[in-house]
């Protein structure tokens, strides 16, 4: 999606955080290091150390904390893969404020390079973005779309971009709803874990179908409507993510009963969901196996 030119971006709701340590990534280890992502997540514990196993590790500095001097409107937010996801962070923030009576409270996120710190482990540029629920922060480098490109053939475009802040926020809603605490370490085409992840791609949907109507501090709306060009963007991010794609990618058989996100056509479906029906649809809890 693109944003209008003159909408004002609120960068104090995302930190940046520089001069971490830079994990080098060699050619075709990005899945072998999804995999360590996703077992963390599913596990409930931190896998992450084990990234320098697979990426070579790199060499350590001391971070700070930078700030979006160039980061204060729509265009920039065009321009720049850091400003947009400010942008989109403000603009879910603003989105998400308002499907809540009470009880909302916006998720920290942070933008890195190489890698950082979490109250979940380490976060590592080669693992990809997620949503850590002990400080209720996302964490992302926007190197991994580049990866996300090379190493899974996506298009990768500005909407691919924004459904994936959008999922790892959609995270952080069922942490809030207490659906996120209800999910177990189980895996299977119809595991709570499965449950979940397409519950943030519903709830990515919902926030992508209001996005050209919810507003700046300016009064100004965030993005302009979306194209069907940029919708295919963010279906081609859902459809390359999807359990069995990574597992064919992988050169694996397809099993769904490792599935922990879903497959290619349930990512796409539910994205679909919430885009066409809103966030009141996106209860993939209550479903039966055969309509998950």
């Amino acid at each position: 999606m693109t944003f209008n030119d003159d909408a004002r971006i609120d960068t104090s709701k995302v930190q940046r955080r520089r001069g971490g340590k830079t994990a080098a990534i060699g050619g075709g280890t990005l899945l072998g290091v999804i995999v360590l992502a996703l077992a963390s997540q599913l596990l409930g514990g931190d896998l992450t150390p084990l990234t320098g196993l697979v990426t070579g590790g790199g060499s350590s500095a001391q971070e700070q904390t930078v700030a979006f001097d160039e980061c204060e409107t729509g265009a920039d937010a065009n321009q720049n893969d850091e400003c947009r996801m400010a942008g989109a962070a403000d603009s879910l923030d603003v989105f998400w404020e308002d499907q809540f009576s009470s009880g909302y409270r916006a998720p920290g996120v942070i933008l890195y390079q190489g890698t950082t710190t979490s109250a979940c482990g380490q976060a590592s540029a080669a693992i990809g973005p997620f949503y850590c629920p002990a400080d209720e922060s996302i964490y992302l480098d926007t190197e991994f779309f580049a990866e996300l490109r090379s190493q899974f053939g996506a298009t990768g475009g500005s909407l691919a971009q924004m459904y994936v802040l959008a999922h790892e926020w959609g995270h952080h809603i069922s942490n809030i709803t207490g659906q996120l605490g209800q999910v177990g370490n189980e895996t299977g085409a119809d595991s709570g874990s499965v449950r979940l992840e397409l519950q943030a791609d519903c709830y990515a949907g919902a926030w992508v179908q209001a996005a050209s109507s919810t507003t700046s501090s300016s009064g100004v709306s965030f993005l302009r409507p979306v194209t069907q060009e940029e919708l295919a963007d963010a279906m081609n991010a859902a459809s390359v993510i999807g359990d069995d794609a990574i597992q064919e990618k992988a050169g694996q058989t397809v099993n769904p009963d490792s599935f922990s996100h879903g497959s290619s056509e349930q990512r796409q479906r539910w994205f679909q969901t919430g885009y066409q029906s809103g966030a009141t649809a996106c209860d993939t809890f209550s479903v039966t196996a055969s309509d998950l």
